[in-house]
Formats: C-alpha cells, sequence, structure tokens
C-alpha cells in the first residue's frame, strides 16, 4: 500500500498501482459502492461486486473498464453470507464493507434482526470473520457521522428497537456499531500477529439512492433537497473509503472528509465520539455478535492469513 508525502488533496488519481489485487466490494451496484468498486478496478484490481440483485450487479459491473466480476450476498441472511464466503478461493486484499440501509420502516432480517443492525452491522461481522482467513491486506468498513445522533449507545437490552422503534436511532446504533467493530477487529489482528488492517471510512454527505428508503417522509424530502445543493456526489464520497483502503495508515484509523462538519471534502483522519472509541463496549458488541451469527474470529497467535 502507497504512503502519501504530497501536500495536494489527496484524490483517486493517485490511487497506487493495484495491478494483481483482488477487492471485494459489498453494495457496488450504485452509490460510493459502485464508485470505490470502479475507481479500484481502474487502478488495476479485479473487484468482485458482492450483490444482492444480480441483475443490476452485471449492469454496473458492466459499466466498469476492468476485470470484475458479480456474486450474489445478501447481507440481511446469514446462510447467503455464509454461501458467498464458501464459495471463496484463494487470497483476497481488500475487503470494503460498504453495502447499508438508512433510517427504513420497521423490518426484520431473514434471520430475525432489526434490518437496520443485521445488515449495516451483524452481516458485514459474519462476512468479515469468515473470509478473514483469506484476507492479505485490509478490511475497510463504512461507517458514518450518523454515530454521534442523539448520543448513540449500543442498547444492548434492546439491540432491536423492540420496546419502540425509531428509524434514526436504529441507524445511529448500527453505524456506531461499525467503528466499534473496527477497533475490536484490529486489536484481535494485532494479538494474532497478521498484517492485516482493519479501518474505518464515512463519505460525509454523498448524493447516492441510499436516502431515497428513509422511512420518515419529510426527512426524506429534506435529504433529497440537501443531496440537491449540499451534497458531494458519490465519486466524492467514495474518496475516503479509497483512501482508507490503499494509504499507509495505522489499524483502526476513521478516515473522512476534511470540509466543514465532515460533509464534504478530501479525505483526512477524523475524530469519532467517546462510545465509538470504548474498547470494552467493543469486547461486549463483538462477543454479542458472535452469539447472534454463530461466526467466530478465525485466527490465532502466529496464524498467518492469505490461505
Amino acid at each position: 500500500m502507497a504512503t502519501t508525502t504530497h501536500k495536494t488533496k489527496w484524490d483517486a488519481t493517485r490511487l497506487p498501482d493495484l495491478s494483481g489485487r483482488t477487492a471485494v466490494v459489498t453494495g457496488a451496484n450504485s452509490g460510493i459502492g459502485f464508485a470505490a468498486a470502479d475507481a479500484l478496478a481502474g487502478a488495476g484490481a479485479h473487484v468482485v461486486f458482492a450483490v444482492r440483485d444480480l441483475e443490476r450487479g452485471r449492469a454496473a459491473a458492466a459499466r466498469v473498464a476492468g476485470g470484475t466480476e458479480v456474486r450474489r450476498l445478501d447481507l440481511a441472511d446469514l446462510a447467503s453470507v455464509r454461501e458467498f464466503a464458501a464459495g471463496w478461493q484463494g487470497p483476497l486484499d481488500l475487503l470494503v464493507n460498504n453495502a447499508g440501509v438508512m433510517m427504513v420502516p420497521q423490518q426484520r432480517t431473514k434471520d430475525g434482526f432489526e434490518m437496520q443492525f443485521g445488515t449495516n452491522h451483524l452481516g458485514h461481522f459474519a462476512l468479515t470473520n469468515l473470509l478473514l482467513p483469506h484476507v492479505t491486506g485490509r478490511v475497510v468498513t463504512v461507517s458514518s457521522g450518523a454515530h454521534r445522533w442523539g448520543g448513540a449507545v449500543i442498547r444492548f437490552d434492546d439491540l432491536d428497537f423492540a420496546t419502540r422503534y425509531h428509524a434514526q436511532g436504529a441507524y445511529a446504533q448500527s453505524k456506531l456499531a461499525n467503528l466499534l467493530f473496527t477497533l475490536e477487529l484490529q486489536r484481535r489482528l494485532t494479538e494474532a500477529g497478521t498484517p492485516v488492517r482493519a479501518l474505518a471510512a464515512h463519505p460525509g454527505w454523498a448524493a447516492t439512492n441510499l436516502q431515497s428508503h428513509t422511512a420518515n417522509p419529510v426527512l426524506r424530502v429534506g435529504m433529497t433537497v440537501g443531496n440537491r445543493f449540499l451534497a458531494q456526489n458519490d465519486r466524492a464520497g467514495a474518496l475516503p473509503t479509497l483512501y482508507a483502503a490503499t494509504q499507509d495508515l495505522p489499524g483502526a484509523s476513521y478516515v473522512g472528509p476534511d470540509g466543514l462538519g465532515e460533509m464534504r471534502g478530501a479525505p483526512t483522519l477524523v475524530g469519532r465520539s467517546a462510545a465509538a472509541g470504548d474498547p470494552e463496549t467493543a469486547r461486549r458488541l463483538w462477543t454479542v455478535s458472535e452469539e447472534l451469527t454463530g461466526v467466530a474470529f478465525p485466527l490465532t497467535a502466529g496464524v498467518r492469513t492469505g490461505a
């Protein structure tokens, strides 16, 4: 991976040569996932579009100039996650945990979890651990500035918001979980003695179709207006992910835009809430996630990845 030494703003034109590398990008058929996949393929990587809808995935991959393939993955169905991972062979240089749902009406995954926590966190938790024996480089998980909303915490006594569902609160919890997952994953990787790094990124305010599924119609209209006048485009929104994926950064780093309120701008290291940096909460969430998914950390000290 490359080290940035220039003082100019970093963008996708400064991606290193990724020839011979393989990357998996979840949710690569649209938005910042597609923009990241397109840029990685343009830099020479072989990019696997891990998508729920194969037809849409193939249509997206056809727009990319570079080596791609499309595989089905439904993060809201642990059986699909296991099937995807079981079919993987050979090394995996980069796993980008990008796919997600945002502020959707109350609903459940196929395994009975609240949709946002189940998809955004538990699906990626299971996928990462199942693929980890193959990973040789980076795991980058896309979080959000929403992890700070309302002083978000992990509601261990009601992870599914069953008592009273709140779409924004459930989304904030899932994005907080992404950061805690990255923190504990890096601790475990370090303990196992592997050079693999776990990092997180957030896109700022990027104009994508993610907001179109928001449950609150008033908020949906407001976000549509914001997308038009305040947001950056999906390619700019993908830059923190690409920066985290390719630059020489410490494990557990968090990358976001450098502009006002981290809403837009060039990628840089950014801060996180106190809750997102709590190692005890990260360990507890990991234990609960293992129990809910039936998937555990696969590495032990001295075991090298990339099999």
